[in-house]
């Protein structure tokens, strides 16, 4: 979860997986998969870094875990695990720039 601010200033935590799209309007509105939108007091930019700070957090986590399941294996190998989980997740750098739907074609 990441924290954010409403304009009135009350903090809000929110699960950057379920964020579709962020605008500014000149506020920054973020609208959820679901629809639901959140009227925030970080730019665009913040929220972004915000994003990928807990992208990045997640990814030295897994790390992490990794080398406390299996202190013997080597960092490469380590590493290339959790590469390989973050793409299958669809996170890869490579995706980076690319229309990547969120929900499976309907119809």
């Amino acid at each position: 979860m990441i924290l954010l601010t409403r304009l009135g200033g009350h903090e809000l935590a929110v699960n950057p997986d379920l964020i579709e799209r962020a605008e500014a309007t000149p506020d920054t509105v973020i609208t959820m998969v679901d629809g639901h939108k959140l009227v925030i007091a970080e730019s665009i930019g913040e929220l972004v870094a915000r994003v990928r700070r807990w992208r990045a957090e997640v990814a030295a986590e897994a790390v992490e875990l990794t080398q406390a399941a299996d202190p013997e294996r080597s960092t490469a190998d380590r590493v290339q695990a959790v590469h390989d989980v973050v793409r299958a997740a669809g996170l890869d750098t490579e995706a980076r720039g690319q229309v990547v739907p969120l929900r499976g074609r309907e119809g």
